[in-house]
């Protein structure tokens, strides 16, 4: 008998040594009833919309794993287009932490209806506009004059409408002028990206690219003809959007890329960092 009730009791001790784990693994709320706990990290990260000029594509994708690492409490998504796409966006209410543009007229924009935060704005980078031609091409182009010839017949830009790239490059080629020439032979993308495709894929004869862009094409695809002259400068403005409801994270992103390890990246993809500008 006294045999049968010790093991009665070892047992009894058991299931209450496993209820008690059991309970000690789940949270309880107010009632009483066992609720599944959240880690603490994910009860306390945010997330934050960028809406980034599509020639950042590679350095801001980088970016976003140190930039997380230094900041656990932000989760940071890119949105990757033209500029001028971007800002139709936020004015239409697209619920954007942070806008990068590859020109500052869309900030301008966006400034002149309180679209942005002004005392965040800051230009981080600059670049330079590139002419380029897929590597087979046997048409011996070595200057934007040569785009003149009959033998070129395709010519990839951005649309200046969307693209700032498309406008820097109508400008130099008016400044050059040439630009009545050449219009007739002009195939518009929708960002820089698009450009670098056409010409990849030798698609077209010849198209204007950011230098940052080329860098990025498929390894032999492509040639840089020359630099071609800009009357202004491809400077990179960045700020937070007014209707963030992130805007301490949003200023947290702003401050890496203009700071010292986001101009550092910058610079290693060929971007000049406005550190060196000024």
């Amino acid at each position: 008998m006294r045999k049968e009730l010790i093991v009665l009791l070892v047992l009894l001790g058991v299931f209450l040594a496993i209820g008690c784990a059991e309970n000690g693994s789940e949270a309880v709320n107010e009632t009483g009833t066992p609720t599944a706990e959240t880690p603490v990290s994910e009860q306390e990260s945010e997330t934050i919309l960028v809406s980034a000029a599509a020639s950042l594509t590679e350095v801001f994708t980088d970016m976003e794993s140190q930039f997380e690492a230094e900041n656990p409490g932000v989760d940071v998504n890119f949105n990757f287009a033209g500029s001028g796409s971007l800002r139709t966006q936020i004015e239409g209410g697209a619920p954007v932490d942070v806008f990068a543009s590859a020109s500052q007229s869309h900030m301008d924009i966006l400034a002149g209806k309180e679209l942005i935060e002004n005392s965040s704005r800051e230009d981080f980078a600059q670049n330079s506009l590139v002419l380029i031609v897929p590597s087979s091409s046997t048409l011996n182009i070595s200057g934007i004059e040569d785009l003149t010839s009959s033998e070129v017949e395709r010519i990839a830009i951005g649309n200046p409408e969307t693209a700032p790239v498309g406008k820097y490059t109508t400008q130099s080629l008016t400044e050059a002028g040439i630009w009545d020439q050449l219009e007739g032979k002009t195939i518009l993308a929708e960002d820089v990206k698009q450009v670098l495709v056409y010409v990849e894929r030798g698609e077209v004869d010849a198209g204007f690219v950011y230098m940052t862009d080329a860098k990025t094409a498929e390894p032999g695809t492509i040639e840089i003809v020359t630099t071609v002259p800009v009357t202004t400068p491809i400077s990179y403005p960045i700020a937070v959007v007014s209707a963030s409801e992130n805007k301490e994270e949003a200023q947290e992103f702003i401050d890496f890329v203009t700071g010292e390890e986001g101009q550092e990246i910058l610079e290693e993809y060929g971007f000049t960092p406005e550190s060196a500008t000024a």
